[in-house]
């Protein structure tokens, strides 16, 4: 199955998800301010840990730019609280363990790794306006600089 993500101008899927803590998080907390939503494979791996450190270490300029950060995986809760602590995470972490989040993003599909394929999901991020639908759609990134890539976007677009 192959992927069919969201563009910018289309309205983002309502959802509601634990997050690390079991408190259930919803788009609609949102409304009214900016939000990337990044979907990351699986935590606690090396090229996610990376993007979520970046993500970590800028949340300051992001905020201050008027946006909020959610990371989603399919990993259990317990996973994203464990990830979380070691890390010293500062933005939520959503568990889509049925993917269907990441299905309505239409970042779930095949992936080929080691010469293996399955579903799982790609790493993209998407930056919604605080009228609920997505004015950038991030998919061309390394995980050291998705932190980057978005503030610089921000800082051109506003």
């Amino acid at each position: 199955m192959s992927i069919n993500p969201l563009n910018a101008g289309d309205k983002a899927p309502a959802f509601s998800l634990a997050d690390q803590d079991g408190n259930t998080v919803s788009l609609g907390d949102f409304a009214g301010q900016q939000l990337l939503v990044y979907f990351y494979p699986k935590a606690s791996t090396p090229g996610c840990t990376v993007q979520a450190c970046g993500l970590r270490d800028t949340l300051g300029e992001l905020k201050a730019k008027g946006v909020a950060v959610l990371g989603i995986s399919p990993d259990p809760v317990k996973r994203l609280k464990n990830f979380e602590q070691k890390q010293s995470l500062n933005f939520p972490l959503l568990a889509d363990e049925d993917h269907q989040v990441a299905e309505a993003f239409g970042v779930w599909g095949l992936k080929k790794f080691m010469g293996r394929e399955f579903d799982g999901i790609h790493r993209l991020s998407f930056l919604i306006g605080p009228d609920g639908t997505v004015r950038h759609r991030f998919d061309k990134f390394k995980t050291s600089d998705h932190h980057q890539v978005v503030l610089d976007w921000l800082a051109q677009h506003g």
